[in-house]
């Protein structure tokens, strides 16, 4: 059985890890992606239409396996990361670069073409560098035969992975949301409805071009329904560059997309009319003389391909190495698959491999890879040099980079920065008067909470009954006003137990609620509707699919946009739409899989964006981030929809100019937690505001705004965003360490956690924060959190941050003493050091005292504590080499001087 060796983590999605690896044996480096296996459709599609391709602009398919937990897919490394990357780090590129980009994409979209295959999500995530800087196609996941069902293809790999080791077991009707791309490249055709063809891909190839000149799509908007007006109505605007002294779009670029971008795909260029664009300069000139017939080629093509018997395909997909296919050549086989088992992983006979078939490598991960962030099933990566330690490794102490940021990653939040409180009736928000209702008038038997839990399905049934038939009463006196309005301060009252608020909205009373919201003659009846029902949703332990909330959902939603102006109304509102909403969240959380029954409208989160903005009354204001917190607390769609480009900016500002630290605390937490599905909400903060101000945010703030803060702070440096300006800016080094004199020791541990971060990236950073006293903090609240104590949930955190810390200075040490003695050794004889090696002396001295610092404190001793295998080693070479290296640098301050 062969095994690979994986180096560190270059890419990362929701359910992907993509490594740097090698086959052991050989010195041939490849890309693996770790996927779960509730992605076996994707990556079974992927494999089966690139599995014989060999393409220079295609990512070369090696191999897959099956392990017990995960999906291996074993891909060509490409080192030059994607094309999303370029443009987002140069804003725009030049036209001549755009155009050799061009040639790239149309040689591989081409040569998918003349296969019978359709990309049909062409996205700059999705098309890599190779180091020269040769574009390749990459993450098939979503690409498909013309003229095939995709969704049944994912639901026939899904059936016949049945109840298998995986679990996942999808119905087909939540395939269709599984096989939708970026909506943004999407051709109008596609989002009419109609299926992907060769013209929708050579229109997504149009605004990949659009987007390299300009630097931004040619049809944009955080509204999916905006976005969709623009893409079948508007015309794209002419593309200009962000930097303004770059030249004008030539007229034959222009004229190149407005027949890739135009929106009839009748009237939109066809193969033959793009490879003999002027705009290419001929550079496919050797296709001219067959282009006449190049779309007729491509159907007969296509046809041929559907025409074949599915049961050629491979046994086994580890045989199905890449074959050397010609440009314009046919494969040999079908890409159609009537049976998955046709198609497998490589796994043993009679079972499956075992994780440990791809092994960690024991090298040190370089500091200088940065992570990439990675949307579900995309294949980035980037390359960096390998470095070993100068001096001999401490084994058991050593984490390797990818244990090491998977600990952290999972130490960022906390259970303390996820609590969640009531919307409605929250006295931090508004404080509500005690309900009261009138037993005489009652009509009905005023059963406490407690016998009604225990009543007879008989006599529950009875009661219920007499409930909706006042409820539904249409009367409209001033007698049957009053007595419907103190029959539901009645339900308010035993809606706030959870069984009782549980059968209530499963019954029929629930419809009747939302019709009273909807037809209830005065406002006084309508708000005492919306606290019922808001209080049942807050308390219900369950949803079922049939329950109408969506219905009231919508409703609300539309009763607050009709009466936005009155500020009263909303508050007797919003906590109802805010509690309706998170309950349908948390419950597709539990679900796992996405209810087309629960899709929340747009229009909702529009309504509550409203809310969030400056001149509402303060008391919107935090009913509107209280949802926002509680919704985005959960992995769900609802989560999803508040993501958009002004969210952060808009949270910060309420942050910042909010004099009550109740909604402070609710803006900044909803905007951590937003942050926790998009890091660039607090980005965009930043972009917005300046790091400074943010900076001085964090030192000045109470101990709630400063542990999200610095939650924030991380969840950013993990995802690489902002990363090289953090690690260099000395004041935020500086306001984190000072951080570590706070009494709260969630805040230690964040503090700890985030300066391990910036040591990972930025090993001479350990100098100034020895110098501010970091070994003195490590050293006293590592006697705190001593093992073997009865710990606290705080304390417990703050050790595990404090051990990551503290092993990762142990293994940086060696190094930096190596660097140490071997720029001594280098000069050691010598009257006159070189100019390079007086570089390396002025390098590698001033981090003499990290030397010092470290050997003579008890850091390692804590270790010791932690890991009786590797401190006996450390404990004893520190203690030998300590009283040297105090006499080496006594020398090193006066010997040279003489």
């Amino acid at each position: 059985m062969e095994n690979f060796i994986l180096y560190e983590e270059i890419g990362r999605g929701s359910k992907t890890v993509v490594y740097k690896g090698r086959r052991k044996g050989t010195i041939n480096f490849v890309a693996i992606l770790c996927t779960d296996k509730c992605k076996r459709p994707e990556i079974t599609n992927w494999v089966r239409l690139t599995h014989e391709i060999k393409h220079k602009n295609i990512v070369t398919f090696h191999e897959w396996y099956e392990t017990s937990n995960h999906l291996w897919l074993v891909v060509e490394l490409c080192t030059g990361g994607s094309l999303e990357m370029v443009i987002a780090q140069d804003e725009n590129l030049p036209e001549d670069v755009v155009r050799e980009f061009g040639i790239d994409l149309i040689t591989g979209l081409h040569h998918l073409h003349q296969l019978g295959i359709l990309f049909c999500d062409i996205s700059p995530g999705k098309i890599l560098l190779e180091g020269p800087g040769t574009l390749k196609f990459s993450n098939f996941c979503l690409a498909k035969v013309e003229g095939e069902n995709l969704e049944e293809f994912f639901a026939l790999v899904a059936a016949e992975e049945g109840g298998g080791d995986s679990g996942e077991n999808v119905p087909k009707k939540n395939m269709k949301s599984r096989v939708k791309g970026s909506p943004i490249y999407t051709a109008p055709e596609i989002v009419k409805g109609t299926d992907f063809s060769i013209t929708s891909d050579l229109w997504s190839l149009g605004c990949l071009l659009y987007e390299m000149f300009a630097g931004k799509p040619p049809f944009f908007s955080e509204s999916l329904s905006e976005l969709v007006e623009k893409i079948l109505y508007e015309d794209p605007l002419p593309p200009i560059p962000k930097d303004s002294s770059c030249p004008k779009a030539s007229s034959d670029f222009i004229n190149l997309l407005d027949g890739l971008l135009q929106k009839d795909p009748q009237k939109r260029l066809t193969w033959a009319g793009l490879l003999q664009h002027s705009f290419w300069k001929d550079a496919f000139t050797r296709q001219d003389q067959d282009s006449s017939t190049e779309d007729s080629n491509v159907s007969k093509n296509m046809a041929y391909s559907r025409s074949q018997d599915a049961k050629e395909l491979l046994q086994s997909p580890q045989g199905a190495q890449a074959k050397g296919d010609k440009s314009g050549q046919r494969l040999s086989h079908s890409f159609r698959l009537e049976n998955p088992s046709e198609l497998q992983p490589k796994s043993t006979v009679g079972g499956q491999l075992n994780e440990s078939m791809f092994l960690l490598s024991s090298r040190p991960t370089p500091r200088t890879s940065t992570a990439v962030t990675l949307s579900p099933g995309e294949d980035m990566t980037q390359n960096s040099p390998q470095k070993t330690s100068p001096l001999t490794k401490i084994t058991g102490a050593h984490l390797s980079q990818q244990d090491l940021e998977s600990r952290m990653r999972d130490l960022i939040y906390t259970d303390s920065d996820l609590v969640v409180t009531p919307i409605i009736d929250n006295p931090k928000i508004m404080k509500q008067p005690p309900i009261k209702f009138d037993p005489k008038i009652l009509h009905l038997p005023a059963h406490s909470v407690e016998k009604l839990v225990f009543l007879k399905d008989q006599d529950w049934n009875d009661f219920l009954q007499q409930v909706c038939s006042q409820i539904d009463s249409t009367e409209k006196s001033t007698g049957a006003s009053r007595a419907k309005l103190n029959l539901l301060c009645y339900l308010c009252v035993v809606a706030g137990h959870r069984e009782v608020a549980t059968r209530l909205l499963h019954s029929p009373l629930f419809q009747l609620l939302i019709q009273n919201l909807r037809t209830a003659p005065n406002w006084d009846i309508r708000a005492k509707v919306a606290r019922v029902i808001g209080l049942l949703a807050s308390h219900t332990t369950g949803l079922q699919e049939n329950t109408p909330v969506i219905e009231a959902i919508t409703l609300l939603t539309e009763l607050i946009r009709e009466n936005f102006r009155n500020s009263k109304l909303k508050q007797c509102l919003l906590p109802t739409l805010g509690e309706l909403i998170y309950l349908v969240a948390t419950q597709e959380e539990k679900k796992k899989n996405p209810r087309e029954c629960w899709a929340v409208p747009l229009a909702a989160y529009t309504v509550l964006m409203r809310c969030l903005r400056e001149g509402e009354e303060r008391v919107v204001n935090h009913m509107a981030a209280k949802i926002i917190e509680n919704v985005c607390t959960t992995f769900s769609a609802q989560a999803q929809g508040f993501i958009t480009g002004e969210i952060g900016p808009v949270l910060w500002y309420l942050f910042k100019h909010s004099t009550i630290d109740s909604l402070r605390i609710t803006a900044i937490s909803a905007l951590c937690r937003l942050t926790r599905h998009s890091p660039t909400a607090f980005q965009n903060v930043i972009e917005k505001v300046g790091l400074t101000s943010v900076i001085n945010s964090l030192a000045s703030a109470i101990c709630k705004i400063q542990q999200y803060l610095l939650t924030l702070f991380t969840a950013m440096l993990s995802c690489g965003i902002h990363l090289q300006r953090l690690i260099q800016e000395k004041d935020f080094v500086s306001t984190i360490i000072r951080l570590l004199d706070s009494p709260s020791t969630t805040i230690r541990a964040k503090a700890f956690l985030v300066l391990l971060y910036i040591l990972i990236h930025n090993h001479e950073m350990l100098l100034l924060s020895c110098q501010a006293r970091l070994v003195m903090y490590i050293e006293r609240d590592s006697r705190k959190t001593t093992p073997g104590k009865e710990q606290q949930s705080g304390s417990a955190y703050l050790s595990k941050c404090l051990d990551l810390l503290i092993r990762h200075i142990v293994q940086e040490l060696p190094r930096i003493l190596g660097d140490i003695l071997n720029a001594l050794a280098n000069v050691s004889g010598r009257k006159h050091p070189s100019t390079v090696q007086a570089k390396q002396l002025k390098m590698c001295l001033p981090l003499m005292p990290i030397v010092l610092h470290l050997v003579t404190s008890q850091v390692a001793s804590y270790l010791e504590k932690i890991d009786k295998n590797v401190a006996p080693f450390f404990v004893n070479w520190s203690r030998e080499t300590s009283a040297q290296i105090k006499h080496l640098h006594f020398f090193l301050i006066h010997g040279f001087r003489d």
